[in-house]
């Protein structure tokens, strides 16, 4: 329960982002549903393709698109408003990540996925669906780029991996490594922690 729980509230804030950078690239009203769909269901759907369960999980059950369509609309008709929420815009960004990164670990360990693969697999739960996003508004997909994401992702797939193997409950270990990416994730955001970014080359030498 408590993970079908996280799963939803995880979908609610990726689509909630996903439909609201539509609305900025000034796609239509079914523009913006689809990225909202795209953005909450991308990770699970990759995650389930690569754990071989067919069909994925969040196309078998309606209740996943229909929570994510509305999501999506709901922000298309209030976008002004919801785009004056900058940090909670962010802050359910961040939660999205914590949650499918999570999640989707838990769900890998339980499919008898090694712990290297549950890793992985939790980590790309928890980018796929942005990184597509981006792709289909044409920009850098952001965990591409400098800003702290991919490594959350992973510390919090790292944490409930180590929660598996110790035996300690599912469902708060979790919970907490959910609250530990959410943490990082903002705190980069805060501090302007950022990956290293390679230099730009310098001018060609002349030849002669």
């Amino acid at each position: 329960m408590a993970l079908t729980a996280l799963e939803f509230l995880g979908l609610v804030a990726f689509a909630a982002s996903g439909a609201l950078a539509a609305v900025r690239a000034r796609l239509d009203v079914f523009g913006v549903v689809i990225v909202g769909l795209t953005t909450a269901l991308g990770g699970g759907v990759i995650r389930d393709v690569l754990l071989g369960i067919h069909p994925p999980t969040t196309l078998r059950n309606w209740p996943y698109l229909a929570v994510c369509a509305a999501t999506a609309l709901v922000v298309f008709a209030f976008h002004p408003q919801v785009a004056r929420l900058r940090r909670a815009v962010l802050l359910a960004d961040a939660l999205g990540l914590g949650v499918f990164a999570t999640s989707g670990t838990t769900i890998a360990l339980n499919s008898g996925a090694t712990v290297y693969a549950a890793c992985l697999i939790g980590m790309t739960t928890g980018i796929g669906g942005g990184a597509v996003r981006d792709l289909l508004l044409r920009e850098i997909p952001l965990v591409l780029r400098k800003e702290i994401y991919a490594v959350a992702a992973l510390a919090g797939a790292v944490l409930v991996a180590i929660g598996h193997e110790l035996k300690w409950p599912a469902g708060p270990v979790t919970i907490v490594a959910a609250a530990a990416v959410v943490a990082v994730r903002m705190l980069a955001l805060w501090r302007h922690w950022n990956a290293p970014v390679a230099r730009p080359p310098g001018p060609e030498p002349e030849r002669d």
